[in-house]
This record gives structure tokens, C-alpha cells and sequence, in this order.
């Protein structure tokens, strides 16, 4: 295990997570004002980390493999916290369903990639400009939707609903991506 910035930064995400939890399920006033910024900053390192690893030449196998795995556990921590604050049939419902398939295809895409990954084919599901896009959006939707509070006339929580929605959307879009990628070699694979 390599420990550099990149990957202390990496880390930190991770130990970010049960702070998170007990933040979010703190009954002070500031409660979501806090969970926010921590959720942010996670976010924020997702970004640094690549960044400076890239740009300090920092690559590693272990950091190739921990970040990905630290922004998931991430994001599908809110994802279900937030569904779990939303208990109504019909706010639970529209909430569960986008979650659903941004965790569910996380898992999807992950096991595809460690499958391609055992056929020597990683690279034709490396990370994608879509996928990019998609983890913007996810990201600014869980901000929004943490936050809660209107700020002055900006409702908030609705627009990162709204954005969960597009996010969902380009989750979708981009896993048909990752697997047409992949089709050939899963085809080479079955002959």
C-alpha cells in the first residue's frame, strides 16, 4: 500500500463516512448545514485526489482501487439516508427508484470491470466523459437534496431532486455505454 496524498486523501473520504451518518441523524439545527459540508468536502477530495495524483505522478494500484470504492460507499450512504428521511409511500417511492439504479449500477459496472479486468480488457470500461458528467450531477443532486433548506427563493432539495433525476438518467446511459464497450470482449468470451 502506497500512502501519499492522493491516497490519505482517498482515505479521509472513507473516514468521512460514519461522521456523515451521525451528523445526518443529529437533531440540532445545524445538523444539515454540517452533514452538507462534509459531504461536499468528500466530494471535493474525490476531484483533489485524482488530481494530484495525476499531476504529482502519484498513481498507484491501491489508489486505482480504493478510490472508486470510497466515492460509492460514499454516495450510496446518502443515497440511502436520504430515502430513509423520506418515509412516505409516494416521496419514498421517487426517491428509492433513483437511488436504486445509481447504487444498483455501481454494482453492475464494478463487476464488470473486475470480469474485464480478468480478461486483460480493463481498458474498454475506463472511466468514460459521460461517466464524468454523471458523477458532477450526482454529486451536485446529493448536495442540493443534504442541504434541505431553501436558500432565500432557490428551493433547494427540489432542484437536486430534479438533478437526481438527470443524474439516474445518465447513470443509465452510461452503463449502456460500459457494457456495448464491453459486448465484444464478453462475446470473444462466451466462444
Amino acid at each position: 500500500m502506497t500512502l501519499n496524498i492522493p491516497n490519505m486523501l482517498t482515505l479521509l473520504r472513507i473516514a468521512l463516512i460514519p461522521v456523515f451518518v451521525v451528523l445526518f441523524y443529529l437533531p440540532v439545527e445545524w445538523a444539515h448545514l454540517a452533514v452538507t459540508v462534509v459531504f461536499a468536502t468528500a466530494a471535493w477530495t474525490d476531484w483533489l485526489d485524482g488530481y494530484l495524483a495525476r499531476r504529482m505522478n502519484l498513481t498507484s494500484a491501491f489508489g486505482a482501487f480504493l478510490d472508486p470504492v470510497a466515492d460509492k460507499l460514499m454516495v450510496a450512504v446518502a443515497l440511502v439516508l436520504l430515502v430513509d428521511i423520506n418515509p412516505t409511500p409516494y416521496a419514498g417511492l421517487f426517491l428509492a427508484a433513483p437511488a436504486a439504479i445509481i447504487i444498483g449500477r455501481e454494482i453492475v459496472i464494478s463487476a464488470l470491470r473486475e470480469w474485464m479486468a480478468e480478461l486483460g480488457e480493463r481498458a474498454q470500461v475506463a472511466v468514460s466523459v459521460i461517466g464524468k458528467i454523471k458523477t458532477s450531477t450526482q454529486m451536485l443532486a446529493l448536495v442540493l437534496m443534504l442541504y434541505r433548506e431553501p436558500i432565500g427563493e432557490f428551493p433547494t432539495a427540489e432542484i437536486g431532486f430534479v438533478f437526481l433525476y438527470i443524474s439516474a438518467g445518465l447513470t443509465l446511459w452510461s452503463m449502456v455505454i460500459y457494457l456495448r464497450a464491453a459486448w465484444p470482449a464478453m462475446q470473444k468470451e462466451n466462444r
